[in-house]
């Protein structure tokens, strides 16, 4: 696989203080947008293997990799933020946009061929070469809120890009991206994010298309309706048997035979995250048991994406919609409906 470094486009310039967004890309939204720095602190979205990263380091210090057979550079993960951004501004204009929140994993790096016959330990800065294989990124909108059961959240947009789902190696072909639209907790920085706000692959071979269906999903996406069904999960709680319950279940569904696991619905949370559901349960600031040992629907549901955050980036958003459904297959056990049953028995 070939590396390639290139001043990328589109660019994003913004200052430290609130300005406005400027798109240098054709065919992107050129709507104006602000950013702000956000009123909260700020936890990790995903932690995990992942570290921080700016834009500008992204822009500036990683190079962009090729398909090796005919040197075709691929969608540079800061493309795919700013084609996002520019995306949004034009669904919903006149909004202001907290900075991105990008977060890195599986650094890869390499050298120049100057520093070629270098021992890694005398490298130079300027002779060390990096990209990332894997990159997660969300950008709040502040100005949009809603608040469930006390907790404020706010609207969030935000992408994946892996390059190990890509085969470096050949020619150019689709390249695939995750995009999801859905709220933020501002408590704890849980996602929320429904199948509907979702695209799981996103194929594309070129910016006209990513834009295009980023700009579908966002005018599909029924915020409403993803409302009021999380709203609908706090007047429901499970006692603390059935909770005891369903931990149980869980642990056990993923030792099912084959044939049995085909008539449930999938749950895609590990053990390590199942045990940490149980440790909030008990010790979670904001979403442990009431004094009865009853835990609300809601509160499930928010103890699932918080143990998602020790989620690999390729499978953190496809598990936190699984929470969702999940909560919402619970709520219709509850109600002696759906085919959910089976964690509660």
């Amino acid at each position: 696989m070939e590396l390639l470094r290139i001043e990328s486009r589109p660019t994003i310039q913004f200052n430290t203080e609130p300005q406005q967004l400027i798109l240098n890309t054709p065919n992107v939204p050129r709507t104006p947008a602000l950013f702000k720095a956000p009123p909260f602190e700020v936890k990790p979205f995903i932690e995990a293997n992942t570290t921080e990263i700016n834009l500008a380091h992204l822009k500036n210090n990683c190079v962009i990799p090729v398909f090796s057979k005919d040197n075709e550079r691929t969608i540079a993960h800061q493309e795919f933020i700013e084609i996002v951004i520019g995306c949004a501004s034009k669904v919903y204009p006149n909004h202001v946009f907290e900075k991105p929140e990008i977060r890195v994993s599986h650094e890869i790096k390499g050298r120049i061929p100057e520093a070629i016959q270098k021992q890694a330990k005398d490298l130079l800065e300027h002779e060390r070469t990096q990209y990332f294989e894997r990159m997660a990124f969300i950008v709040r909108i502040p100005s949009i809120t809603e608040t469930i059961n006390g907790n404020e959240m706010s609207l969030v947009i935000g992408g994946v890009r892996s390059y190990n789902l890509e085969n470096l190696y050949s020619k150019k072909s689709f390249e695939k991206f995750k995009f999801f639209i859905g709220f933020q907790v501002k408590v704890c920085c849980n996602l929320c994010v429904s199948t509907d706000g979702f695209t799981e692959e996103m194929r594309v071979t070129s910016y006209v298309e990513l834009q295009s269906k980023i700009i579908e999903v966002l005018q599909n996406y029924n915020a409403e309706k993803h409302v009021v069904q999380m709203k609908e999960l706090s007047e429901q709680s499970l006692t603390e048997h059935q909770f005891a319950q369903l931990l149980g279940r869980a642990r056990l569904y993923h030792h099912l035979p084959k044939k049995d696991k085909l008539n449930i619905p999938a749950l895609n949370f590990n053990d390590g995250q199942i045990n940490v559901v149980a440790k909030d349960y008990y010790d979670s600031e904001n979403f442990s048991r009431n004094s009865d040992g009853d835990l609300n629907l809601w509160n499930m549901y928010n103890l699932f994406t918080q143990a998602n955050k020790s989620s690999y980036i390729d499978t953190f958003v496809d598990r936190n919609v699984n929470a969702f459904d999940f909560s919402k297959g619970i709520s219709k056990a509850l109600n002696g409906s759906g085919n959910y049953h089976w964690f509660l028995s």
